[in-house]
């Protein structure tokens, strides 16, 4: 079950202030240990500390690939690759520079085979999340801005100023 909260734009120049979106809560985060942890109890005859194992070099393989300009697939999760952020576009190629157009590296992942965005929307289910509220006020259990900081300013992340995600 995926929970949300709702939280109002409020940023000055957003043509989207004053406007309700809904935002995911992420109760909590599962590190590699707690993800061997619960893998291992799969009906595995491999222990947390093999499982562990595997993934610790799985993550030093995929960021040597993707650092090397590569993309790396894993079936029905998502292909993982590098991005570029731009700063500014150039008038002409010879004007390009990469300290004047571009800001940085980042990384993505797109949704591939089982887990595309098509199937997350046919199988995934919402729930509002308790014990907030939503016109900024402080309740029982936390406030109403989720992630902190100003709503919608992106605080959290991984959401921008692109309140769809």
């Amino acid at each position: 079950m995926i929970r949300y909260k709702k939280y109002q734009m409020t940023g000055e120049n957003s043509p989207l202030k004053g406007l309700w979106y809904a935002r995911p809560v992420i109760e909590e985060t599962y590190d590699t240990e707690r993800l061997a942890k619960h893998m291992a109890n799969h009906n595995t005859p491999y222990s947390t500390g093999v499982v562990k194992g595997v993934l610790t070099d799985m993550i030093s393989c995929i960021k040597e690939l993707i650092l090397d300009g590569k993309n790396v697939k894993l079936d029905d999760l998502a292909i993982f690759s590098v991005g570029i952020v731009s700063r500014k576009g150039a008038a002409s190629a010879a004007d390009f520079t990469l300290a004047d157009n571009v800001k940085g590296l980042k990384l993505r992942a797109r949704a591939t085979g089982e887990l595309s965005n098509a199937q997350i929307n046919l199988e995934g289910q919402m729930k509002e999340a308790a014990f907030y509220n939503p016109d900024g006020g402080t309740t029982e259990g936390g406030g109403g801005n989720p992630g902190g900081g100003e709503s919608g300013g992106g605080s959290d992340g991984d959401q921008g100023e692109n309140p769809l995600g």
